[in-house]
């Protein structure tokens, strides 16, 4: 069985638990409402006036104009999220890590030491909150999927089982906009062929599925049947690891965008080397103020985590990003994907001394950062042009750090 566990509205809840004096009240987290600032998180009283994560704080602000913004504290996030994911680890090795907040935990193995599955669940939730003082949704299931979908079922403080043969009859009554994938468009197309149920999905004939939603008819036909046969990935088999930031204006000038670009894949590197993992393909994304978005990448010769090497190559493919559009950019991130814990390394007489002169530089700047923060060392380019170090992830299907929700 499969436990998804997701922490309630994380960031927030851990803002009122540091502060009681906000309990009660709508509190959001993110950016101000003055910029582009962004809703990172919404207690569950600011979400009854509609308020919700990726919205922007300036939309936040006019459906609640007596919410209480604060500035995200990223830092102090992490650290808590290790501590849950240090629970985690009490249960079973199998977790799969989402985000901060959430995680799936394959518990098949661990039961003879804990008990079934939902009994697992309910150890976890009580250990977080009598550790942590914060609250967790989590679902049981066969898959991850309807694990996933459990766990939002009840929140805050749920705990939804699906027993194995059950899922059918779990999934059936649910609202279409439980399977992946399906956002507004897509529903809408759903209602004109009668569909607002997941049994209503599962009724539809192949063919009619084929003609209405091509490629993706497959995804909707073994999700509407609680289908979903991948494994809990553990965070050392994860597919890629990236940083972006939207900024809070557009920045048209190359040298603040090489700044930006710098910081984002001096992070990306470091948390490679955090987890002992190393990479052979770069990528970078860039979205203009037009909203399109292009994403370029280069794959190196060998394995590698060392910061000059992937600064310099990620600085090669916006150059050539920026030669082919005069847009101001809107977003920017970095990443490292192709990856391997085990990677050999290729050592030649002439530079083994120079690779590790640069090893030494990146393992004391580590260790700095992880004394006294981020901001403890700033290349000269971050400094130029006021670049704090921050991040926002995209949720797809790889071990990034992302907004809570």
């Amino acid at each position: 069985m499969i436990i998804h566990i997701d922490m309630d509205a994380f960031y927030a809840s851990v803002e009122v638990r540091d502060n009681p004096a906000l309990r009660g009240k709508p509190v959001v987290v993110g950016g101000s409402p003055q910029g582009r600032g962004v809703v990172s998180a919404a207690s569950y009283e600011a979400r009854t006036f509609g308020i919700h994560s990726a919205m922007s704080a300036a939309q936040a602000v006019r459906l609640c104009p007596q919410a209480i913004f604060i500035r995200p504290r990223m830092e102090h996030y992490v650290a808590l999220s290790r501590q849950i994911r240090e629970i985690f680890f009490r249960f079973t090795p199998l977790v799969e890590p989402l985000s901060l907040d959430e995680a799936f935990l394959d518990v098949a193995g661990s039961r003879q030491l804990f008990g079934p599955a939902a009994e697992i669940a309910r150890q976890i939730k009580k250990t977080i909150r009598d550790e942590l003082d914060l609250t967790a949704s989590a679902g049981v299931a066969p898959n991850k999927f309807v694990a996933k979908v459990a766990s939002d079922l009840e929140k805050p403080d749920g705990l939804v089982v699906v027993p194995d043969g059950t899922v059918q009859e779990f999934m059936d009554p649910l609202s279409i906009r439980r399977v992946w994938g399906i956002g507004p468009q897509t529903e809408t197309r759903f209602q004109s062929l009668g569909v607002s149920t997941v049994r209503g999905i599962r009724q539809l004939p192949m063919d009619v599925l084929k003609r209405s939603f091509g490629i993706h008819a497959g995804h909707f036909w073994r999700l509407s049947r609680g289908i979903d046969s991948r494994p809990v990935v553990t965070e050392r088999e994860a597919r890629s690891i990236s940083h972006e930031t939207t900024f809070s204006h557009d920045i048209a000038e190359a040298d603040a965008l090489h700044g930006w670009l710098q910081e984002l894949t001096e992070q990306v590197t470091m948390r490679m080397r955090r987890l002992q993992i190393k990479g052979r393909t770069l990528q970078i994304k860039v979205r203009f103020s037009n909203f399109r978005t292009i994403t370029r990448s280069t794959s190196f010769s060998e394995y590698t985590f060392e910061t000059r090497q992937c600064v310099r190559a990620a600085r090669r493919l916006l150059d050539r990003v920026l030669e082919d559009e005069a847009q101001p950019v809107r977003l920017l991130g970095a990443g490292l994907s192709n990856l391997n814990m085990d990677a050999p390394v290729q050592r030649t007489l002439f530079d083994e001394a120079e690779r590790q002169r640069q090893s030494r530089i990146d393992e004391t700047c580590d260790a700095v950062k992880q004394k006294f923060g981020n901001a403890a060392v700033r290349s000269a380019a971050a400094l130029s042009h006021n670049i704090r170090s921050r991040r926002t992830v995209v949720p797809e299907d790889r071990y990034d750090e992302q907004v809570d929700g």
